[in-house]
C-alpha cells in the first residue's frame, strides 16, 4: 500500500470502496468501472478530464464519458439535414458514415438525467471505464474537483461517495481523512483512476 503524497493517507482499497459505496455496482447496473468528476460550476472538471483522456488511452483503456448538461443543449444546429428531419417531427435521428455515428434523440422532458438510464444508453462490453463529469448528487464513486475562488464549499464531507479529492486548497481540518491530489498534479491523480480501476474490476 502506497501513500498519498499530499496527505500521507493509505490509497485506496477495496475494503475501502465497498465501504463507502455498498451498492455500486447494482445500483447503476455498472458492467465496467465508472468514475465521477464531481464539482461546482467552474472547477475545471472538463479540463481536468481532458488532461486525463490522452494518457488514458495511450494505456491502451477503451473510455466512454457521460455529461450532465444543461435542459436546452444541442448538438444540432440549423442548416443541417438531421436538423430538417429533427424538426418536421422525428424523435430519434441516428446520423451514420463509415467512422462515426451520432444518435439523437428527443426525450420527454424531465426534470434531471438519471445516471443509471445514461450508462444503459452505452455497450459497457466495450469498454474499460466509464468517466462522468456530473451527476454529482448520485451515489457512485467520485473525486471531487474544487479549485479556489468557487464561491462555494467542499462537497465531500457530506458524500460518502466520493473516494479522493483534486483541489488546489487544503480541505477542512476537522473533515474525514481522504486521498488528496494537487489538481495539477496529473500523474498522481492518475495513479489513482488506474488504482480505482483495478479495484472495481475485482468488485464487478
Amino acid at each position: 500500500m502506497h501513500a498519498d503524497p499530499m496527505t500521507d493517507i493509505p490509497a485506496l482499497t477495496p475494503a475501502d470502496h465497498r465501504r463507502a459505496i455498498p451498492d455500486w455496482p447494482g445500483n447503476l447496473a455498472s458492467r465496467c468501472p465508472i468514475l465521477g468528476l464531481a464539482g461546482w460550476s467552474g472547477a475545471g472538471k472538463t479540463t481536468l478530464l481532458a488532461r486525463l483522456i490522452p494518457p488514458l488511452r495511450a494505456d491502451g483503456l477503451r473510455l466512454a464519458v457521460i455529461k450532465h448538461a444543461h435542459h436546452h443543449f444541442d448538438v444540432d444546429y440549423p442548416g443541417k439535414d438531421s436538423y430538417v428531419l429533427r424538426e418536421a417531427g422525428a424523435l430519434e435521428i441516428l446520423v451514420s458514415s463509415g467512422r462515426r455515428r451520432v444518435l439523437i434523440q428527443e426525450k420527454p422532458p424531465t426534470p434531471d438525467p438519471v445516471l443509471r438510464d445514461e450508462l444503459a444508453q452505452l455497450d459497457q462490453s466495450r469498454l474499460d471505464l466509464v468517466l462522468v463529469e456530473g451527476f454529482r448528487d448520485e451515489i457512485f464513486p467520485k473525486l471531487e474537483v474544487f479549485r479556489s475562488g468557487v464561491d462555494r464549499g467542499f462537497r465531500f464531507p457530506e458524500d460518502q461517495a466520493v473516494l479522493a479529492l483534486a483541489s488546489d486548497l487544503p480541505p477542512p481540518a476537522d473533515a474525514r481523512p481522504l486521498p488528496r491530489f494537487d489538481l495539477d498534479d496529473i500523474p498522481a491523480i492518475l495513479d489513482f483512476v488506474r488504482r480505482l480501476q483495478e479495484i472495481q474490476r475485482t468488485i464487478l
